[in-house]
């Protein structure tokens, strides 16, 4: 037994100083707190003869004490808890946590027969050391010595988290505020980013609050390997990672912080031992112009905000307008309100008015480019109508589904995306549909819903979950858009692949496994096909049931096989889950489902149409709503080109074949509608040019072609709709004749006229999302 002296109490007489072992005070300044007494002088006499200047305080008066002499280290009595003075002892660590000049200090408690639970209160509260007032003085001296070699101070004191290798927030201010002093000039640009995980109250009400320290943790390791050395990362006790990006253009900064989303969004980390995959929202603020540091955190703050509403993985940058109660224009409002009321005609006086007026002008100038636009309007027709016709040849040789798996059956999810107000009506016939589906694998079914206030039938939902525990409800707190709704889904889902659907959707019961038969054999996405299953409702459900027919079973197919990749079209498609993880959907665009498919496809992945995986869903059954929906479909194809056309034709990601179908399907798709309305002018040009309507020669041989081509074109594609149609609807020969009829009549025309109006509606940034009402009605089941 190594024992070099023997056992010495506190009360002992060979503590006091003056004997013969008596040393020179060799150790630290300490600070003696407690109430004047016997104690308090047995342990002053303790303390000096193990080598320590020693003054004192009294509890109450502890940062008075702090502020005129600081000390090394603070030793403090505790009182007994029953006697007169309560449990000071406990009062004394608090305030002395709560002096700035005593955080960081070594602070041990010298206690009378201390219990378990007095130590832990003790140890809780902020001391760093409990000892009995019977320890021996070699020991005290030793545990102060100790503490004063590893000083003990709290995490949020510390320069850098030892655990995490982060800033400490109030330490990150710091460096903030230090950048902020730094001159304008001396500055070059510079960002401050905050980013935070949409999961977290998930993650820490499951998993406890570890959960912030350790998401902070994984954030910034994903951080450092994209940032520059000269970042600063700090984390908050929420578990948000703080990004001070100094010296930093912010369009380098914005591309930088992408990647960081992209690269967190596609990772499963491991937090509190268990595999998960995160949502970073970034929000941003520049540094120029600022030299407050609350100002720029609250930008961030706000940024971040905003970002994490959409949980699209897109960087948000700060704007006035996130402040709320944004200001507005009243004569700007009145103006676009005034615009788009009157858009036919201002669509008239631009597609018509205006080149007729060119025309005459030109043509008084000697040059007569009406002629010009003649063959050129000729000449559009007649490609748009071999287009056609091409897909619906390559459509009869479409790519076949894989015979069998590649591997077996993986755990598989449905993700059902509803607003349920609009929903409500058929929701729980949806959800019926999907419980019973046939897939050997474990599939979950996941409604994310959004609803502005508690709707009867939610009731009913939590019942059918009770009975099945594959139906999972997930309420979207926040969202306004289907997009939010499957952006909060994707991060919850088991499943290996996922299957998005909208709210009215009935798939078929093998869909998951022919699904898989595609994606287990090199595939990234699989679109299915959509058709309408209450076609006998309404003149203009008809009218879309066979349309789908020609999107579906025709264009799609032919698209695919000619050009080489397909298209998400919203629903009744299937995604490999870290794919969409890092795809996600973004809310701003009103066709999130083909800019995510330009997304995806930029990324290399591999897209497959099979019109055999077929889910039945409802289409419109008015002329309003058929209206609103197409108007909408029309305006987020255009913000799709605008966003994707020119970066895809000079991305070396696809092929010359791909980059032919991108510029037909985002191109020529936006300028056929304005070249189809330039026969107007045209026509009046050549009657002003000819001296009237009556001195024109309509028997031109060539026109006459060209038109019976192009209006043949429409017959060709009906008929091939129907060879491919599914059973229920190829026994419905009659609709598809009244469709060629229609279309050519009227319906072509209306979806032309939807999209130039479109145009107009994007330059007023009219996007307002109008919901394609559901009700219950007839179906047409095969």
């Amino acid at each position: 037994m190594l024992t070099s002296h023997p056992t010495i109490s506190l009360h002992s007489s060979a503590a006091l100083p003056g004997g013969p072992d008596e040393q020179p005070p060799t150790g630290g300044r300490v600070l003696a707190i407690g109430m004047p007494g016997p104690r308090l002088e047995q342990l002053t006499r303790t303390l000096v003869s193990t080598g320590h200047e020693v003054s004192h305080a009294l509890p109450g008066r502890v940062n008075e004490a702090l502020q005129q002499a600081p000390p090394d280290a603070i030793v403090s009595l505790d009182d007994d808890r029953s006697g007169p003075f309560g449990a000071y002892g406990l009062d004394v660590i608090r305030e002395v946590r709560g002096a700035p000049a005593g955080r960081a200090l070594p602070l041990l408690m010298v206690t009378d027969n201390p219990g378990p639970a007095d130590v832990a209160d003790m140890l809780r509260q902020g001391a760093d050391d409990c000892i009995p007032e019977t320890s021996d003085p070699v020991e005290l001296a030793a545990r102060i010595e100790a503490k004063l070699r590893r000083v003990p101070v709290p995490v949020e004191n510390l320069l850098l988290d030892p655990r995490t290798g982060l800033y400490s927030e109030p330490h990150f201010l710091d460096e903030l505020d230090r950048e902020l002093q730094r001159p304008e000039q001396a500055r070059r640009g510079g960002v401050l980013a905050i980013v935070s995980v949409a999961e977290m109250s998930v993650l820490e009400s499951r998993l406890g609050p570890r959960v912030r320290r350790e998401v902070a943790e994984r954030l910034a390791g994903v951080a450092e390997k994209i940032g520059s050395p000269c970042d600063r990362l700090g984390w908050d006790h929420e578990g948000r990672l703080l990004m001070l990006m100094p010296g930093v253009e912010e369009e380098a900064a914005r591309r930088r912080l992408q990647e960081l989303a992209h690269t967190v969004a596609s990772t499963r980390f491991i937090v509190a031992d268990e595999n998960v995959l995160l949502t970073p929202a970034i929000g941003w603020t520049p540094l120029a112009g600022c030299n407050r540091r609350t100002r720029v955190v609250e930008q961030a703050r706000g940024a971040t905000a905003e970002a994490s509403t959409h949980r699209d993985l897109r960087p948000v940058r700060y704007a006035p307008w996130m402040r709320g109660n944004p200001r507005r224009n009243p004569l700007g409002t009145a103006v676009r309100s005034l615009l788009t009321w009157l858009s036919p005609v201002v669509v008239l006086a631009v597609g018509v008015g205006v080149p007729f007026v060119l025309y005459q002008q030109v043509y008084a100038m000697g040059f007569d480019l009406g002629s010009v636009m003649y063959w050129v309007v000729v000449s559009g027709l007649v490609v748009s109508a071999l287009l056609i016709v091409l897909e619906c040849l390559f459509s009869l040789d479409s790519v076949p589904r894989p015979a069998k798996p590649g591997s077996p059956y993986p755990p598989a999810s449905a993700v059902i995306a509803a607003y349920l107000p609009n929903e409500a009506a058929t929701i729980v016939d949806t959800v019926e549909s999907f419980l019973r589906l046939d897939y050997p694998g474990e599939l979950e079914i996941v409604l994310a819903y959004n609803t502005p206030h508690p709707l009867p039938v939610e009731d009913t939902l939590r019942a059918v979950a009770r009975r099945d525990p594959r139906l999972v409800l997930l309420p979207v707190q926040g969202s306004t858009s289907k997009a939010q709704n499957i952006n909060a889904a994707v991060t919850r889902v088991r499943g290996e692949f996922v299957g998005i659907f909208d709210a009215d959707h009935h798939p078929a019961r093998d869909a998951f496994r022919h699904a898989w038969d595609w994606l287990s054999n090199g595939y990234d996405v699989v679109q299915g096909h959509c058709v309408v299953r209450n076609g006998d409702s309404t003149r203009v459900s008809k009218l879309v049931a066979v349309e789908f027919e020609t999107i579906y079973a025709v264009s799609h197919p032919g698209r695919t096989r000619l050009y080489d990749f397909g298209v998400f079209g919203g629903s009744n498609g299937f995604w490999r889950t870290d794919l969409l993880a890092r795809t996600r959907m973004h809310g701003s665009m009103l066709t999130e489902d083909i800019d995510s498919t330009m997304r995806a496809l930029k990324e290399g992945a591999r897209f497959a149409m099979d019109r055999t995986l077929i889910s039945r869903e409802l289409a419109p059954t008015t002329l309003t709503s058929l209206w609103n929906q197409r108007s909408r479909w029309a305006q987020g194809w255009l913000q799709v080109s605008l966003r994707h056309l020119w970066q895809a034709l000079r991305s070396p990601v696809f092929t010359r074949r791909q980059k032919a179908g991108l510029f037909v399907l985002l191109g020529w798709r936006e300028v056929q509608p304005w070249l189809t309305l330039q026969i107007l002018p045209v026509l009046l040009y050549s009657a002003w040019r000819a001296g009237g309507i009556g001195e024109l020669d309509w028997a031109v041989p060539v026109c006459l072609l060209a038109t019976l081509f192009t209006v043949s074109a429409g017959l060709i594609q009906a008929a091939f709709a129907w060879r491919l149609a599914v059973p229920e609807l190829h026994r419905r020969r009659a609709w598809f004749w009244t469709y060629v009829l229609v279309s050519t009549v009227f319906y072509s025309h209306f979806k032309n006229m939807l999209a130039r109006q479109a145009c107009l509606k994007e330059a007023l940034g009219d996007r307002q999302w109008r919901v394609t009402p559901r009700a219950v009605t007839a179906v047409t089941e095969p």
